[in-house]
Formats: structure tokens, sequence, C-alpha cells
């Protein structure tokens, strides 16, 4: 594995969502209770933008059509809700990380 910096930990506080575009990817480095992940910035389901979703309980949900992703694991846990109709998507992309003094290095 190969890791690339991403950020520093203190740009990043508890509960906070930070976008970022490296290497032609756009990704959020999320810290959640203290411990961070990384997935894909674009929702699966009609590339929504994650970095505007909401945060609660290390389920993050897109703005735009509601569909809802575990941070931790990537996993789709609903999909989007327009109307009364119930869609599915797929699980989002997540990446392997590790801080070291203080930074945040991913593998992509």
């Amino acid at each position: 594995m190969v890791y690339t910096l991403v950020s520093n930990i203190n740009e990043i506080s508890t509960s906070n969502i930070k976008p970022i575009t490296i290497a032609g990817k756009e990704i959020l480095i999320i810290n959640y209770d203290n411990q961070y992940y990384v997935i894909n910035r674009k929702c699966t389901h009609f590339g929504g933008d994650l970095s505007r979703g909401k945060l609660v309980d290390g389920i993050i949900t897109c703005p735009n059509h509601g569909s809802k992703f575990d941070i931790k694991s990537g996993k789709s846990i609903s999909g989007p809700k327009i109307g009364f109709l119930k869609l599915s998507t797929k699980d989002i992309k997540t990446y392997n990380l590790k801080v070291e003094n203080n930074l945040i290095l991913i593998d992509l």
C-alpha cells in the first residue's frame, strides 16, 4: 500500500466533514467520535455531494434524495426516497487510512 498525505487532524474537528480532491478523486475525510474515515464524496445514486449531507450516528445522508451510508463500512443503509418510491443504491467506496504524527494518510 502507498499512503498519501491528505490532512492534519487539527483541521477536522469532531463530527466534522472535510471535502478534498486528491489525485483526481473527490473524497470526504470524516472525524466521527475522534475516529477518522474516508469515503467518496459523491452519492452512488445520482452523484449528490455528501459533504453537504447530515452525519448522525455514523450514518451520512445525501442531501439530494436521502440515500444513507455507513461511514465505517461504506454500506448502503437505505436508498433514495423520492415521493413514496424507495429505491436501492450501491455501497460507497471507502479508503484505508492511518494517522501518523497528527497527519491523515490514505491509500488511494
